[in-house]
């Protein structure tokens, strides 16, 4: 599926179809039990993460992490990094 597929695709997605895709993802399993294939999870996923870029806030988004204040005081806690693809560090 192409971006502008994609595009195409959130447009016209309502909340509880976003909701079933989002639960089709975390389950690997369609509302009525079928198995959801890894490409259509895949692409469930991506359609998701669009939607929600268009249509939310970002403390809304799926994956959002709340980041403190530059001006807070800094307690220690040290951010939590995932290697990337090409093995550095992602921002």
């Amino acid at each position: 599926m192409q971006d502008r597929d994609i595009q195409l695709l959130i447009e016209q997605m309502d909340e509880a179809a976003v909701q079933r895709m989002r639960e089709a993802v975390e389950t690997g399993r369609w509302p009525d039990g079928h198995r959801l294939p890894d490409e259509q999870r895949a692409l469930c996923m991506r359609a998701v993460l669009a939607w929600e870029a268009r249509f939310l806030p970002e403390e809304q988004r799926t994956g959002y992490i709340e980041r403190p204040d530059a001006a807070a005081p800094e307690d220690g806690d040290q951010p939590v990094r995932f290697p990337d693809s090409e093995g550095g560090h992602d921002a």
